[in-house]
């Protein structure tokens, strides 16, 4: 039985070798067949685009067949110097044939831009590369320069990152692009590996030349996080009208969609897009805070106004004082009166003048009873008349 699966084993097995097109590009899996190839020739393998010449990435090893993509095609030949001499002839053709078709293109007046023109090896098809911002139609341009070439034109639209590995350049650590010197695919960045990194989330600060976020984002994030537990956590939604940070910018989530798990993103330059919830950041309140005081400063220098201090809500303010009332009660004020009035009574006493005891009883009497009048009259109700007074006999009074 184990002789058997041994067998079985050895069957899945194939021998194949890795040859790659251009500089950075993919790596496609042919099989070496009876050829003897090393790793560095040069071979002639047929592709869906013709015959083509690639360099061998990869020398003869042996994989199962379950990490092969099928068909496996066949090495046609190792390549003769006569084929290499066919590509540098094509590459010279490339040169001449990108200027005819930027002449073209300006004299059909289409807004696009030639990045790249490429020969196959048979010469059978020419291949166009160019950016535009949309759909261009350019079917009188084909037409126009399948007559001058008289060959199968093919006009192929590339993004912003493609242009960048057909270009090449310095990115901003100082060494030459990635995607242009050993990247062979590019593979989907998220701005939440920024983040894990502990890098500025500002999307001007990590993007590359072409615009977009940077790969090595991508492919160094292995070594910064690994396997950690941040991989592994539960993805929580954004909350809805909270500021975020996403790939194309800052802005404010306007809606979610529970089931695809993307949520609707307005961008502080008014135009909204779909991101997934692995692509969102959200800020944090000290910041959100803390821009719009800026920018209130900064206006306030320009102008040289002080900036105007905002009103605090209604339920934050402190309560006002009561003014309190300085008024004494009313028995104080009586008590003030009469003492006022003993007062003046005893300085007369003092001041030499001899009453007897009867009259300041009297007297005391008199202006007590005057108080009390001042009182009710002071209450707004009306005065009552004086009964008259009675002489010592008894009789009233009578007026003659």
């Amino acid at each position: 039985m184990s002789l058997y699966r041994r067998i079985n084993r050895r069957s899945i097995l194939q021998n194949i070798i890795g040859v790659r097109f251009k500089k950075a590009g993919k790596i496609y899996y042919f099989g070496p067949g009876n050829l003897e190839i090393k790793q560095g020739d040069r071979v002639i393998v047929e592709t869906a685009r013709g015959m083509e010449c690639g360099l061998t990435v990869l020398g003869p090893r042996e994989v199962e067949d379950s990490e092969i993509t099928p068909p496996l095609k066949i090495v046609h030949r190792i390549a003769t110097a006569s084929d290499i001499q066919r590509i540098e002839d094509n590459k010279k053709r490339e040169q001449e044939t990108f200027g005819i078709c930027e002449k073209k293109i300006q004299e059909h007046g289409l807004p696009m831009k030639l990045v790249e023109v490429e020969y196959t090896f048979d010469m059978n098809k020419i291949i166009f590369y160019f950016t535009a911002d949309g759909r261009i139609d350019f079917r009188d341009l084909v037409k126009d320069l399948a007559s001058v070439f008289r060959t199968r034109i093919e006009l192929r639209q590339i993004g912003v990152r493609d242009e960048a590995k057909f270009m090449g350049g310095i990115g901003c650590c100082g060494r030459p692009l990635c995607c242009a010197t050993f990247l062979g695919d590019f593979e989907p960045v998220s701005i939440r590996m920024a983040k894990e990194q502990n890098l500025s989330l500002n999307p001007t600060k990590i993007s590359g030349i072409c615009g977009r976020l940077m790969c090595c984002l991508k492919y160094e994030n292995d070594c910064y996080c690994g396997d950690c537990h941040k991989r592994q956590a539960k993805i929580v939604p954004p909350t809805q009208g909270s500021h975020v940070v996403v790939a194309d910018g800052e802005g404010k989530v306007i809606s979610l969609n529970q089931q695809r798990r993307t949520a609707t993103i307005l961008l502080d330059n008014s135009r909204t897009v779909v991101v997934s919830w692995e692509d969102v950041i959200e800020k944090d309140e000290a910041d959100v805070t803390k821009i719009p005081a800026a920018e209130t400063a900064d206006k306030a220098d320009k102008t040289g106004e002080s900036p105007r201090r905002e009103r605090e809500p209604r339920e934050k303010r402190s309560p006002r004082p009561r003014r309190e009332r300085n008024s004494r009660p009313h028995g104080d004020r009586e008590n003030s009166r009469e003492a006022k009035d003993q007062s003046e009574g005893g300085n007369e006493s003092r001041g030499g003048r001899s009453h007897d005891r009867d009259r300041s009883n009297n007297g005391n009497r008199r202006r007590s009873q005057e108080n009390r009048e001042g009182r009710s009259n002071n209450s707004g109700r009306p005065r009552r008349p004086r009964a008259p007074r009675e002489n010592k006999e008894g009789g009233r009074d009578n007026k003659e």
